[in-house]
């Protein structure tokens, strides 16, 4: 099953720019790299923890909230309709 990344993580209009971007970060990788800053910030607790072990728990919290992004009664939260 193909993973459902959010689609770009910064959208743009313009036909030319996502062409010349290569349609740029997804929004799953936006999250990831977000929850990775938050996990490393507290990388003391865990001194243990392998660099690989740091990305997947960074793709385990983007999916989650790309999963949050519909909400418990299927509506659309993500603001695109």
């Amino acid at each position: 099953m193909a993973i459902k990344d959010g689609g770009p993580a910064f959208p743009a209009d313009v036909e030319d720019f996502q062409q010349r971007a290569g349609g740029g970060m997804s929004l799953r990788d936006y999250f990831a790299a977000a929850a990775l800053q938050g996990l490393l910030a507290r990388d003391d607790e865990h001194p243990e923890t392998t660099m690989a072990d740091w990305a997947k728990d960074a793709f385990r919290f983007a999916d989650a909230m790309l999963a949050e992004r519909t909400n418990d009664r299927g509506h659309d939260v993500s603001g695109k309709g």
